[in-house]
């Protein structure tokens, strides 16, 4: 299999309504591409928010974060929604969707100047099996795309995870399609020193990611000294943060103002 990386934001460039779509990436006859909410006006370079969707690995769409990005870039920080391969439209597995999540993160900060942002000061964010692909973007030190330019780091510098996918072990997420590949490709195994500051929001009644594995990783974080704010909300299921679900949405979005504030994004 052929890959192409795009080395400038010139490349398929579209305008579509308020957003700015970029191909980040080409695989054979496939192009990939991300859309892109610039702050109105800055004196400086904004941070830059990197959303990837949830869906395990199978589907979904860059649609689901598109009103926090849209609010996040009214807040200052150019927000970036990325495309990546999934099973059901690409006939792909989740090693493949790491990959294009690393080749996303590679192509905005060697961009970062047409964009105006801090490559220093990147978040990457996602829900569920898009909070994998962010968590592991900061974790995974493999599964990266044989085109992609290495000496451009992969790695953000703080996590956003909604009721992400931690634990693909044995008694976690998605084992059956990751195997014993788990013990390179899962986060909860693969954290270290210097993992970037994250905060976690999970409900009680997730019927996906138990609160303990949570948790458990919270705690693994502070033993490596990284912070980890983890909120739980009582008696709420899986995807409860998303747009129109109910007052979830707001509280999440005000906690994460809060934890950017606190590192100085905000």
């Amino acid at each position: 299999m052929l890959i192409w990386l795009f080395t400038g934001i010139s490349y398929g460039m579209l305008i579509a309504g308020n957003f700015t779509s970029h191909i980040y990436k080409k695989v054979d006859t496939l192009s990939l591409s991300m859309q892109v909410i610039l702050p109105e006006s800055s004196t400086a370079k904004s941070p830059a928010m990197v959303f990837f969707f949830g869906g395990g690995w199978n589907q979904g769409s860059t649609q689901q974060f598109e009103p926090h990005a849209i609010h996040f870039a009214r807040q200052g920080i150019a927000c970036f929604l990325v495309e990546y391969r999934v099973k059901t439209r690409h006939q792909t597995t989740p090693f493949d969707a790491l990959k294009d999540a690393k080749s996303a993160i590679r192509f905005i900060r060697k961009n970062a100047e047409e964009f105006g942002i801090d490559p220093a000061r990147l978040i990457a964010a996602g829900g569920s099996a898009g909070g994998h692909l962010a968590a592991a973007t900061a974790l995974i030190e493999g599964y990266n795309d044989p085109s992609d330019d290495l000496s451009i780091s992969s790695v953000p510098n703080a996590l956003v995870l909604f009721n992400p996918v931690i634990d693909n072990g044995p008694a976690g997420y998605g084992y059956e399609r990751i195997s014993e590949a788990y013990l390179s490709f899962s986060p909860l195994h693969n954290i270290r020193k210097g993992a970037p500051p994250t905060i976690i929001f999970l409900g009680t009644k997730d019927r996906l990611i138990p609160v303990e594995t949570m948790k458990y990783y919270q705690m693994a974080m502070q033993k490596v000294e990284s912070r980890c704010d983890l909120f739980l909300y009582e008696g709420e299921d899986h995807g409860f943060f998303n747009h129109g679900r109910g007052k979830h949405y707001d509280i999440t979005i005000q906690e994460t103002e809060k934890f950017l504030m606190e590192l100085g994004y905000l």
